[in-house]
């Protein structure tokens, strides 16, 4: 019996959950969305949206039912009340996929990981974090795989610092540029010299995707890491915002030293800028994950250039002006009316 193409995707208004439900969707695939705050189940833009929060069993069994997949990509705003609501919320889906036979996708991060790792990092590299985030997201993973005993199926893809046309809680809007604001200045969190591993949003959407589409010849626990775009000496993508910004018309950004001396003097009254700090370990030698193992079942990885993909992700973000339309073109629109 030929698995169902229809998938529940948590966190479907977030970065990540936003573009894989997207391309799943223009994939062929019947898509739902779990939304809290939502009064009834409505269909919008392709997407069937659930009333339902990820932190109810109940919501999320109901919204998995005939689900081949679901994705779970649902993180909690901000970071105060992150370390008591990850783990319960990838219970549910862990409960939810094994009723259902489903399997589950996770967008995974480096934090995982502590020095003894670096600098190139592999699927099996050992998994030692120096960070509370990192010890958590190790046991996102331990509790996926002991899951497949149940007849889970699990496929993680781990990337560098994402970046996209929604703004979250990444580096790119939180730390480089600020969201819904012209970019004047981009701050610099890592040493000249100092590479740094970026994934593009939509690519990584992509990946998933094409994983899914060859799920049934994965392993049960399937872990794949993401080249993306590797910022050799640290600076290739401050240049590349500013390239954007100047050819979209603005005038180039100037390159400054992040701020560290602030986050470490405000961290103790803010939950976001402390949990920023303690990963500056990150920033400070470079860590790198190589995609053969990827390549090996897709052929290729899902990469968009450089620059495209920068000025989508400022625009999205609200920090670039809209692209004036010619004389020309306004001149055609003008004979047609």
């Amino acid at each position: 019996m030929q698995a169902s193409k229809t998938a529940l995707v948590l966190g479907a208004t977030g970065g990540i959950g936003g573009e894989v439900a997207r391309q799943l969707r223009d994939a062929g695939w019947d898509v739902r969305g779990l939304k809290r705050g939502q009064q009834a189940t409505v269909v919008r833009d392709g997407i069937t949206w659930i009333a339902g929060d990820a932190m109810s069993r109940e919501d999320v069994m109901a919204a998995a039912q005939g689900c081949s997949v679901i994705v779970h990509a649902v993180n909690p705003p901000g970071y105060h009340r992150w370390a008591k609501l990850v783990l319960p919320m990838l219970d549910n889906t862990i409960a939810a996929a094994a009723a259902q036979g489903a399997t589950i996708v996770l967008p995974g991060t480096v934090y995982n990981f502590g020095p003894d790792a670096f600098p190139e990092l592999h699927e099996d590299s050992p998994q030692h974090p120096q960070t509370r985030k990192g010890q958590i997201r190790v046991e996102v993973e331990r509790r996926l795989r002991s899951a497949t005993v149940r007849g889970v199926r699990a496929i993680v893809v781990r990337g560098g610092d994402f970046f996209g046309p929604k703004p979250g809680n990444s580096w790119f809007s939180q730390g480089l540029v600020k969201p819904g604001r012209a970019v004047t200045g981009v701050n610099l969190p890592g040493r000249t010299g100092i590479g740094h591993q970026w994934s593009y949003l939509p690519d990584v959407a992509r990946t998933m995707v094409e994983l899914l589409a060859r799920r049934e010849s994965l392993e049960p626990f399937a872990v794949f890491h993401m080249a993306g775009h590797w910022d050799a000496n640290g600076m290739q993508m401050a240049e590349s915002i500013r390239r954007v910004v100047v050819r979209r018309g603005g005038r180039a950004p100037k390159l400054r030293a992040f701020p560290w001396w602030l986050l470490t003097l405000v961290s103790p009254f803010v939950a976001t800028f402390r949990e920023m700090r303690e990963m500056r370990y990150l920033w400070q030698e470079p860590v790198r994950m190589g995609n053969a193992k990827l390549k090996s079942v897709l052929g290729e990885e899902p990469h968009t250039p450089l620059d495209q993909a920068v000025e989508s992700s400022l625009e999205g973000m609200g920090c670039l002006a809209p692209v004036e339309v010619t004389s020309r073109a306004k001149a055609g629109v003008a004979s047609l009316v």
